[in-house]
């Protein structure tokens, strides 16, 4: 799982020293020059074959670094890195597990010296936009067009997810490798429902009836993880998409102008808004963290939380009795919706990187490729309970309640599977950015019109800010 980071000094200590192209060692003063790609990521390759199609010098060690967070590594020391091993045997695998990616590595991405594959997630991810502006990322497209592991006939791009590769391109090329796919929207305890005959809700009239159902059971109908209130603009954002349409999203990710006040947008956030004026939310939820709200939930203080399927690995341990997890999609906010009532956000996630300056670069697309093989997939899947990218790659994997009921919506999305991409364009835009003005409206602070025009305002600094690579799609 990825969260922004909020240490607004290491960033922007990263942000200048990449920008100058200089960087003061600590205890030293000597300034280290800053290495790019420069466009020569051919001259790494080696000679390719049918058994070697990227060109992966044989006996160079890879050196790897996996963010140890709540996939923890085991997946990469278990799965990935025998396989890499066994069909390389020369060559020494040297793996490090961090928690904070940016503080072990930011000076090495500076000083030229970076690994030759990252795990850049946590909240000490290094952002991703700004190592893409700065050409401090490897291409990946030699990747995606290679043979995939397991059928030579198949390119790696064709056993992946639709928009899989384009979650991670900026502007033309692909940097960045989503590994764990994500299904976001509502959680519920089934056995909770059960007990009560609760029917789950397609509309938000029924939402708002149930909830007054549930409230009549002394259960608080919503909380949310109010500090980090981003995670309410995902059933927003994909509510307002279900009503007017995905090119709503579009607008948006695009920075134009009046993009937040469009209707449909405005309604979501309307219709949210409502449920603190109905007295629906967990009191005290706009203060309480990921932590504190995901608790309260799975203790059965309230009914519904929004979030990704991570959700039931992170609350699994505390999380007691016969509580089980189950997933729903947003409801429609009208009958005569854009949108099937099935449609869905699923973002492909975690990401992985090679570095411009590694030494052995085409190692680290190898890995990326062995990763992304069915076993290698398979593995990850079973040892952090997370669906993938790969295609199918779920299939005969013994999944717990509550990621089967999202892989089973999922499926039932068919092609109504949605997506955003301006938190990974421009991580400032929605934190702190957007984040903090929809704490607002949820709070009660802001009208509906007032967190548009704030929205609006987000977006318009980083439209106004030349020094920040523009994306479109």
């Amino acid at each position: 799982m990825t969260k922004f980071s909020a240490d607004w000094s290491r960033r922007n200590f990263l942000r200048g020293a990449l920008a100058t192209g200089a960087l003061v060692l600590p205890g030293s003063s000597v300034l280290v020059g800053c290495a790019t790609s420069g466009g020569g990521q051919e001259a790494t390759e080696g000679e390719t074959s049918a058994d070697n199609p990227l060109g992966v010098p044989t006996d160079s060690p890879i050196e790897i670094y996996i963010f140890n967070g709540g996939f923890g590594d085991k997946y990469a020391t278990d799965v990935h890195e025998p396989m890499y091993k066994e069909k390389y045997p020369k060559a020494k695998i040297n793996h490090k597990a961090e928690v904070d990616i940016a503080g072990a590595l930011q000076s090495r991405f500076v000083g030229g010296n970076p690994p030759d594959f990252v795990n850049d997630s946590g909240d000490g991810q290094i952002p991703l936009g700004q190592l893409v502006s700065d050409k401090q990322l490897y291409d990946l497209a030699d990747l995606y067009d290679a043979p995939s592991w397991d059928d030579p006939d198949v390119k790696v791009r064709d056993t992946l997810v639709p928009g899989a590769v384009e979650q991670g391109t900026f502007g033309d090329a692909p940097y960045v490798m989503h590994m764990a796919l994500t299904v976001f929207g509502l959680w519920y305890n089934k056995t909770l429902f059960d007990k009560h005959q609760w029917e789950v809700p397609t509309t938000w009239d029924e939402m708002t009836a149930l909830c007054t159902e549930i409230k009549k059971a002394g259960v608080a109908p919503w909380t949310y993880q109010g500090i980090h209130a981003r995670y309410m603009n995902w059933p927003l954002l994909t509510m307002a998409a279900k009503l007017g349409g995905a090119d709503i999203l579009k607008a948006i990710d695009n920075l134009e102008e009046g993009a937040w006040g469009n209707e449909a947008v405005k309604e979501s956030a309307n219709a949210l808004a409502g449920l603190r004026k109905s007295g629906f939310f967990l009191a005290g939820s706009e203060g309480m963290d990921h932590i504190q709200s995901q608790g309260q939930w799975s203790a059965g203080k309230a009914a519904f939380v929004p979030c990704g399927s991570w959700l039931e690995s992170e609350q699994k341990d505390v999380t007691k009795g016969d509580f089980e997890f189950a997933y729903m999609a947003e409801p429609l906010l009208s009958s005569d919706a854009a949108m099937p009532k099935e449609t869905l956000r699923a973002s492909p996630g975690e990401p992985y990187v090679v570095p411009a300056a590694a030494k052995n670069p085409r190692g680290g697309l190898e890995y990326m490729r062995i990763m992304l093989s069915r076993a290698g997939a398979k593995g990850f899947t079973e040892q952090v309970s997370s669906l993938t990218v790969v295609k199918d790659s779920a299939e005969g994997v013994q999944l717990p309640p509550g990621l089967t009921s999202a892989q089973s919506a999922l499926k039932a999305a068919g092609d109504n599977v949605i997506n955003w991409m301006y938190p990974t364009w421009y991580g400032d835009m929605e934190n702190p950015g957007i984040n903090a003005v929809t704490g607002d409206l949820l709070a009660g602070r802001k009208t509906v019109d007032e967190w548009a025009e704030g929205c609006e305002a987000e977006a318009k600094k980083i439209r106004d800010d030349d020094s920040v690579t523009k994306y479109t799609r």
